[in-house]
């Protein structure tokens, strides 16, 4: 019996016999795999076995009929064969993050059997056609997001649909309005993404139908007119969204209260008026409230206060006004993001906010604020992003020395206040283990270049421009082992550059990719849209006093992508080894006392995008080789010596060109904000505007 009961318990725990194919199903798959050009070794899993049900990615029922095929990011490519459509008991068809091309053939939509239709994230392409309505269509997910599909919203496809439970056609190129019968006869439809496409018209009022609807997102698209009043009928929504339209109108606070269910609202970047009502306190559940860049105004309604599970409150870019202190943080206690920079704020920092233990980014940048930063700022120990730059406030000496006690803080932005203080220079100085990005600019401040600044050890970008400071640039610059972005620009620094400015290790390196800073910024919803941001590599030391000669050994800056030594005492010849500088893309030596010829090793900077010599002592020919044929004269002006025949004087004449009527600085500025922008998708997100601000 013992022997007995063990050979039962091995035969209960045996693994069931895998069903052997049907030769028909085994046809339409390898059907399915002649039109996929590149495999990634599908072709070998599936060629190798006669039995299909054994292949990789599918699944098949106990009788031999496909049931699943899930074949995900694969590196697939080529077309979709239609007779996956003939796959009579396939429930789910998953064929995301591939590059599969082509169009989507109406075969799986018209499929009696699939339940779940995810090729989102392919490059497939064409109208979405129209198909005739099917009653017997058991279709529940249709995911075609973040494709190249065109053309006008499917209704007569979607009509037979009536188990449909989340479309997401997201992220591609669909135009027209909107339907009013998306949510016709649809009892079970929980989710509609509509987002990154070119919808236009109104939002139909129709859409509270979806009686069991509990997300709608149709941002980014051109979408007008207001908030339809029935929407708000919807009361079963959790996530509302319609981010970057053209929409319009106020929050009525009686359409607002009946969404009790909301944990996402985000309306930003409409056209958005009037004031947040007091009835969005009665929002219990919701977390994220996105309200930014709108014409909204008002102060704070102090119900804010009630919405306990706030985690992200944005509401940049509007017009409110009044004092923080309508709202009291202290019962916000979930809050990670809070961003109110550009608006109209008055007062000092409420001290209830320093209660937001879990604040990991605060942003209160472009504002009236004033007074000084409390010691009761460091109670928020998770803080990595701090912006408080363009407002009132003063004692920098103190408010370093508060700060420096952040350690997790990352990015410090600061600048544009403390005017006409002194650059503090502690003789002992500790803290800011974490700091990848300080600045301090705009501020008008006195001093020199502080040797506590060559304690942060983990700095990347050091933002000093538009002060007062004086003095050479310490040769413990070079200690500074992962900087690699340095303005220091519109100030009264002296000296020679010096050569230990050349010794930066992240500049030497032959690699120029853009820096990518992890730091913890809030990212909206539709982060697979998102392009990953970065930070071009510069040195800008314009606009000072410095003397001397530029030093050969700029050239083993190899990573360098911008150079702005303008408006300086520099003398001497342009050094050859900025030839080696073959990443550069902006390089501004304007208005020294250079002399000599322009090398000819510049003729080896491929990238090299924007150049300005101009207002030196240059003299012979103008080289004509690589993108020296791209430039205009301005960018030669104001050296008579030099002759070439794109200027319309020559070496000879005594009427050379002169200097350009507008403003150097202007010019400079806008060279360096069209490069870093267009290169650099999401510069401003990840530096609070506390570089482009200074070039819009």
């Amino acid at each position: 019996m013992p022997l007995l009961g063990v050979a039962l318990l091995l035969f209960l725990f045996l693994p069931s016999p895998v069903s052997s194919c049907k030769e028909e199903e085994k046809t339409f798959l390898l059907r399915f795999l002649g039109g996929i050009s590149q495999t990634s070794g599908l072709r070998t899993s599936w060629q190798n076995d006669t039995n299909c049900c054994l292949w990789k990615g599918v699944i098949c029922n106990m009788d031999g009929t496909v049931m699943d095929i899930t074949l995900v990011s694969m590196g697939l490519e080529g077309h979709i064969s239609p007779s996956i459509g003939n796959l009579t008991s396939l429930l789910r068809l998953n064929l995301s993050g591939n590059s599969l091309s082509g169009a989507l053939p109406p075969e799986l939509l018209h499929s009696s059997s699939i339940v779940s239709l995810d090729v989102s994230f392919n490059k497939l392409n064409g109208e979405f056609h129209e198909l005739l309505s099917a009653p017997d269509r058991k279709m529940k997910v249709i995911d075609i997001s973040s494709n190249l599909f065109t053309g006008y919203f499917p209704s007569t496809t979607l009509e037979g649909m009536k188990n449909l439970a989340a479309l997401n056609m997201s992220n591609n190129s669909f135009t027209g309005k909107i339907p009013s019968t998306v949510c016709v006869d649809k009892p079970f439809l929980v989710m509609i993404d509509l987002s990154y496409n070119q919808f236009q018209g109104s939002i139909p009022p129709e859409l509270a139908n979806c009686s069991v609807l509990k997300v709608l997102k149709a941002g980014h698209n051109q979408l007008i007119g207001n908030l339809p009043a029935e929407l708000f009928n919807a009361t079963s929504l959790e996530h509302l969204s319609f981010p970057n339209n053209h929409l319009q109108g106020t929050l009525d606070p009686e359409h607002v209260v009946k969404l009790s269910k909301l944990v996402i609202l985000d309306l930003g970047g409409n056209g958005l008026n009037g004031k947040i009502p007091d009835s969005i306190g009665q929002l219990k559940w919701l977390e994220e409230l996105h309200l930014d860049y709108n014409n909204m105004s008002g102060e704070l309604p102090s119900a804010l206060s009630n919405c306990s599970n706030l985690t992200t409150f944005i509401l940049k870019g509007n017009n409110f006004e009044g004092k923080l202190t309508n709202v009291n943080f202290s019962t916000l206690s979930n809050l990670i993001f809070l961003d109110f920079r550009s608006n109209k704020f008055v007062g000092s920092v409420p001290e209830s906010l320093y209660s937001c233990s879990n604040l990991i980014a605060l942003r209160l940048s472009y504002n009236n604020l004033h007074g000084q930063i409390s010691s009761r700022i460091n109670n928020l120990k998770s803080l990595k992003l701090l912006a408080l730059s363009h407002n009132n406030f003063t004692n920098i000496t103190n408010t370093l020395q508060i700060l420096s006690s952040s350690t997790n803080l990352t990015l410090l932005i600061i600048g544009d206040n403390f005017k006409h203080e002194i650059m503090p220079d502690y003789d002992i100085f500790y803290g800011f283990k974490n700091l990848m990005g300080l600045s301090l600019n705009g501020c008008s401040l006195y001093g020199n270049l502080p040797k506590w600044l060559s304690k942060l050890k983990n700095l990347r970008a050091l933002l000093l421009y538009d002060n007062q400071l004086s003095g050479p640039i310490p040769a413990w610059i070079n200690s500074l082992n992962f900087l690699f972005y340095l303005d220091i620009s519109n100030n009264s620094l002296t000296g020679d550059i010096p050569t230990t400015l050349m010794e930066l290790p992240m500049l030497e390196s032959a690699n120029s990719d853009p820096i990518i800073f992890k730091l913890p910024l809030y990212m909206p919803p539709f982060l697979q849209y998102r392009a990953t941001s970065g930070f071009p590599r510069m040195l800008n030391l314009g606009y000072n006093k410095f003397t001397g000669v530029i030093p050969s050994e700029i050239g083993q800056l190899k990573a360098l992508l911008m150079l702005n030594l303008s408006f300086n005492n520099l003398y001497g010849e342009i050094p050859q080894s900025i030839g080696n500088l073959t990443n550069l893309q902006v390089l501004d030596l304007s208005y020294n006392n250079l002399t000599g010829a322009i090398p000819s090793t510049l003729e080896m900077l491929h990238f090299l995008s924007k150049l300005n010599i101009s207002n030196n002592d240059l003299i012979g020919p103008i080289p004509t080789g690589g993108q020296f044929s791209t430039f205009p004269d301005s960018s030669f002006a104001g050296n008579p010596k030099l002759c070439s025949p794109m200027l319309v004087h020559h070496c000879s004449s005594a009427d050379a060109a002169p200097a350009p009527s507008t403003s150097a600085e202007h010019y400079i500025d806008k060279v360096i904000f069209v490069i870093a922008f267009g290169m650099f998708f999401g510069v401003g997100v990840l530096y609070d505007q506390m570089v482009l601000s200074r070039y819009i």
